[in-house]
């Protein structure tokens, strides 16, 4: 039986906006929470039940990683971005894409610029990542210059080629990684919920985080159990190494850690997320 959700179906090819010009917009699905049940039953001849128990199941399903039934849910998202966002977007390999090309059309004038609250140093104690707090008002004021300046110039130089009738897909060789980019991505929801932990991570570059949360949104839409489980059992869950549940269960009983001072605070980081 296919399956409608009338609460997807009213979202359905509607832009979400990110950042300063892109967007997701869910363009199709296929299955829904009780296909999940459906596909986990199957087995045994049962299809969904009532709702505590199709919810009880995709709990323990997603709890104990039986995630085989969550793939049989897909999505498909219509996502603009800027480029330097999309390279780290295509790392999760198990999606289908099929981007806009530089060779066939003409890119539009659209970088991305980000707010002055968003613009930070360099963390002194993450190498990849930004401090948390922004920089001074005229600081940011002469970085969002500098960028306007130089998107401004790129994409100058990139029409002055095209007028020449220079190719585009050599016209295109120097605009920046602030681009806008656009294609339709594919992904079931057992992969999507994995680039989601990922992204949804405080770790993760702010702007991918601000896609991953609307994404999230959407597939909530669809799938409000499941996505409520994901949220309880791996967005807001912790995982202990050995060491670390030995020492759990020791400070529990009252005895010594055994850990040393570094592996202690780095226990305490996970315990008070």
């Amino acid at each position: 039986m296919h399956d409608i959700v009338e609460a997807a179906e009213a979202i359905l090819d509607k832009e979400f906006p990110v950042l300063d010009h892109g967007f997701v917009r869910l363009v199709d699905y296929m299955g829904s929470d009780s296909r999940i049940v459906q596909s986990a039953r199957v087995s045994y001849g049962a299809g969904t039940k009532t709702y505590r128990q199709d919810k009880g199941l995709i709990n323990y399903l997603l709890r104990n990683d039986h995630t085989s039934p969550f793939e049989q849910v897909v999505f498909t998202f219509h996502v603009k971005m800027p480029i330097f966002v999309a390279r780290q977007w295509v790392r999760h390999r198990t999606a289908r894409m099929n981007e806009i090309s530089g060779r066939y059309s003409v890119m539009k004038d659209e970088c991305y610029v980000p707010d002055p609250e968003h613009i930070a140093l360099q963390s002194e104690d993450n190498k990849q990542g930004r401090k948390d707090e922004p920089v001074d008002s005229e600081t940011a004021e002469k970085v969002i210059a500098l960028m306007h300046s130089d998107n401004e110039r790129a994409f100058e130089d990139y029409h002055a080629l095209l007028d020449m009738g220079i190719a585009r897909e050599i016209s295109r060789i120097n605009l920046p990684l602030s681009l806008y980019t656009e294609f339709y991505w594919q992904m079931d929801l057992h992969n999507l919920f994995h680039f989601l932990q990922l992204r949804l991570d405080s770790h993760a570059q702010y702007e991918i985080r601000c896609y991953a949360r609307v994404i999230l949104d959407i597939i909530r839409t669809v799938c409000p159990i499941a996505t409520e489980a994901f949220e309880n059992h791996r967005v807001s869950s912790i995982t202990l190494s050995g060491r670390e549940k030995e020492a759990v269960k020791a400070m529990l009983d009252g005895r010594e850690s055994g850990l040393e001072k570094r592996e202690m605070e780095i226990l305490q980081e996970k315990l008070c997320k």
